[in-house]
């Protein structure tokens, strides 16, 4: 009994001290939470909206129209065309300084059109589906903007507050082109967030890009009657993918490639004159990456120079790795440490789970502990984003939040299932929460934002950014 009594008195004190662990926060971060608890209906109808649009790069019309008119509603003030692209926008709200910003994307994957189902199910076959989330992210990035809007509204507190609309981020990097034109030089510092499977503060930085377009062309001739009058385009190509592929075997591990084989050929008895395929380098360092892409274009020129054809490289677009900043996103894990962990309902737990048995993955169902903030790695693993071209201009502080079930495989259909339901709805308001939380910090707290500037000014270093950015206007019409 007495053993009994000293377990139960131990797991008191271990409560005790956790709840005294627990960060306070003000008056202003109180009507914050409850603010977004507020527009929870409102926020959620616009996602779901946008969910249904399944609208890829470049095409958001419809989804850039309904985030502009929630903004215009609330009393923002819109900027459309920016960088030259239909469908970025910002919205502002506020005057002077500080200038906080804050980033939302709202652009769907081709082929992932799905129902809120766990199980692969399309709407529309052969659609486009969110399966990045990204339905999720410009209405959470701007439910934020419009908390802050209604706190400097009504005095509590002073500056500017401005939601980026930036469209396009699966395909073409959008942002580099609102980068280029100068979007960001004034802000002061930019908030971001990911929908995810996890929720953390997001201190790492992801991987650089490259992509390119090389075509080869040749000389059409009969496949059989008279081939020897031919130069195959398509054999220049298969050159280029085998010369790639060997070469894997002698790059780092931190470096991937990818291609799409978009054209090689017609009809099967026609030697192709022409044959075009989609190059993309990766590496978890921008110098790595640049020596990658340099050789991977010489192997195009030799893979023509074996073919007898001529070839044709076109810059697409490249992003930098993310620019870190653990200040920033030290004062995001208290908010995130005090809204603690997302609660699912069993129903959701079982939909979860049925996402994991379908996708072959422990059905376990959700990751939700807010952890100690992780370490920044040197080389992580992961993907790339456009937001990485941003925090080499302006500080940046990235928040990932749970959407969908652990280890959900990304851009596939399970995340596009979640993404239209409950279950992404209640991660898109917390990360709302925990970005106008943060907001709060960033303009209450000028010594906050000085160790941001610090820090971002510390680890860019002597760097001149460069945009990995073709010239002239952006590839709208581009979009096959």
């Amino acid at each position: 009994m007495k053993k009994l009594l000293a377990l139960f008195i131990i797991c008191l004190m271990a409560i005790q001290v956790s709840a005294q662990k627990k960060p306070k926060i003000n008056a202003n971060k109180k009507a914050a939470i409850s603010s977004v608890e507020s527009k929870a209906n409102d926020l959620t109808a616009l996602s779901d909206k946008i969910w249904s649009f399944e609208e890829v790069a470049f095409q958001e019309k419809q989804s850039a129209a309904a985030l502009m008119a929630y903004a215009e509603k609330q009393g923002f003030k819109i900027t459309k065309n920016v960088g030259g692209i239909a469908t970025a926008f910002t919205a502002e709200y506020g005057s002077g300084k500080p200038i906080i910003g804050i980033m939302g994307e709202f652009d769907a994957l081709p082929g992932l059109s799905q129902k809120t189902v766990p199980h692969k199910d399309p709407v529309h076959e052969g659609g486009a589906g969110h399966g990045c989330g990204h339905n999720l992210f410009g209405v959470a990035s701007l439910g934020a903007a419009t908390v802050i809007k209604e706190q400097i509204e009504s005095g509590k507190l002073k500056g500017t507050v401005r939601f980026y609309g930036t469209p396009a981020e699966e395909k073409f990097f959008g942002k580099l082109w609102m980068v280029r034109e100068g979007a960001f030089d004034d802000v002061d510092i930019m908030m971001d967030w990911h929908p995810s499977s996890s929720t953390k503060a997001n201190v790492q930085a992801g991987l650089a890009l490259v992509d390119f377009i090389v075509e080869f062309e040749g000389q059409a001739a009969h496949a059989s009657g008279d081939p020897w009058n031919g130069r195959s385009a398509a054999d220049g190509l298969e050159l280029y993918t085998t010369g790639i592929n060997y070469y894997r075997e002698h790059i780092l591990p931190s470096v991937r490639i990818h291609y799409d084989i978009m054209e090689a050929g017609k009809v099967v008895n026609v030697v192709p004159d022409y044959a075009k395929i989609w190059t993309r380098v990766r590496d978890t360092k921008r110098d790595g990456m640049v020596k990658v892409w340099k050789r991977v274009e010489e192997i195009a020129k030799g893979a023509a120079i074996m073919a007898d054809v001529d070839y044709k490289i076109t810059l697409v677009s490249g992003v930098h790795e993310v620019l870190v900043n653990r200040t920033g996103a030290g004062a995001l894990q208290q908010n995130l440490e005090y809204l603690g962990e997302l609660d699912f309902t069993e129903d959701e737990i079982a939909f979860a789970k049925k996402i994991q048995e379908a996708t072959n993955k422990p059905q376990i169902g959700f990751d939700t502990k807010i952890e100690p903030m992780e370490e920044t790695l040197e080389h992580p693993r992961g993907g790339s984003t456009d937001v990485g071209d941003v925090s080499w201009v302006v500080p940046t502080i990235r928040l990932s939040a749970t959407v969908a079930p652990k280890d959900t495989p990304w851009h596939s259909w399970a995340v596009v299932a979640c993404s239209g339901m409950s279950i992404g709805h209640k991660g898109m308001l917390y990360a709302t929460q925990a970005l106008s939380m943060t907001m709060i910090d960033l303009f209450e707290n000028a010594q906050l934002r000085d160790d941001v500037k610090a820090e971002f000014k510390e680890r860019k270093g002597d760097y001149v950014y460069k945009g990995i950015v073709p010239d002239g206007p952006p590839p709208v019409n581009d979009i096959d």
